[in-house]
């Protein structure tokens, strides 16, 4: 998801499920497997007195301009466009899109730890069920929390999982640096020819460190950038970032809604963490409330674009 800029991703390189021997490499594999300590984490399993986002983890983007991309909707920072709720029996967060002419056609929401968390290298996931319909666009992404003094792309923006809601079995990520940015960012999709994002939560994930970073859906490596390898852009990366979790309406992404796109239409976010290598944790950061198990005691470790053949959401 951009920040105000506009954003052509332009040819996707589409792989479905498994992406040959990537599969194997380090990092692919759940985080409490690979040394990681969690120091950062809302499970959305105990919903706050007003029913949004715990304020002490959650700030909002607020607004109608667009940001760069033509979106239609008004963020708000209102309980209908993000709240409490339960899904198949899961505590979680629901982010909606509504058709509702709040400020704009279309009112959403979009939050983030901006202010409130920021990290440098390790590994960030999300598990979600993502929303359906031409002109969606849900995004679980990272920003340089330095863009206020240099400004994107020279900030930095790590997109971890972004959707065309018309192509609910394909997700992609990108990187955004300079020389490598808006319809140029290092890019790829991962999709599944039998599974959809829509109906059920699949886990998204970054993992990232002063050579590479490597995107990762449901546990497969599907797409690794190393540093040294990226000669024509420059790598903005070695800094802290913030998360954040929105879903836009409209857009040059994947198109604005049409007649037969209904609302309101959810993201649900069944948890966010953060994890960290002992050798990044920064004492001095301020990590919030500390995850049980977390930051101090390790986990208990033993050891082509396309809309072909896709079928109308049951959940609708």
């Amino acid at each position: 998801m951009k920040h105000y800029k506009t954003i052509l991703l332009g040819f996707l390189a589409l792989s479905f499920g498994s992406c040959g021997k990537e599969d194997s490499l380090e990092g692919s594999g759940d985080p409490e497997n690979n040394g990681w300590v969690l120091v950062w984490s809302d499970e959305f399993n105990t919903p706050t007195e007003d029913n949004r986002p715990d304020p002490s983890k959650w700030t909002y983007e607020l607004g109608a301009s667009g940001f760069g991309n033509g979106e239609l909707q008004n963020y708000t920072n209102k309980e209908k466009n993000a709240s409490y709720t339960t899904y198949n029996g899961e505590g979680c967060l629901k982010i909606t899109a509504l058709k509702d002419g709040d400020g704009a056609t279309y009112s959403s929401a979009r939050i983030k730890t901006e202010g409130l968390f920021e990290f440098q290298y390790g590994r960030a996931e999300a598990r979600l069920v993502l929303p359906y319909g031409i002109g969606l666009w849900p995004a679980f992404w990272m920003l340089g929390a330095d863009y206020t003094t240099n400004a994107w792309p020279a900030c930095g923006e790590i997109d971890i999982m972004e959707n065309k809601g018309y192509q609910p079995n394909i997700v992609s990520s990108a990187l955004h640096m300079p020389g490598r940015s808006g319809g140029n960012p290092v890019t790829s999709t991962f999709g599944y020819p039998d599974q959809r994002f829509d109906t059920d939560f699949h886990v998204f994930a970054v993992e990232w460190d002063k050579e590479k970073i490597d995107f990762i859906v449901d546990g497969t490596l599907y797409h690794r950038v190393e540093k040294s390898a990226v000669t024509d852009g420059e790598w903005k990366f070695d800094h802290p970032f913030f998360i954040i979790l929105n879903v836009a309406v409209g857009g040059t992404f994947g198109g604005n809604p049409t007649d037969n796109t209904y609302f309101p239409q959810s993201m649900y976010v069944d948890y966010v963490r953060v994890y960290q290598k002992e050798s990044d944790i920064d004492p001095s950061a301020n990590y919030g409330d500390i995850p049980s198990g977390g930051l101090v005691n390790k986990w208990d470790f033993n050891g082509e674009d396309s809309d072909k053949g896709l079928l109308e959401p049951d959940r609708k």
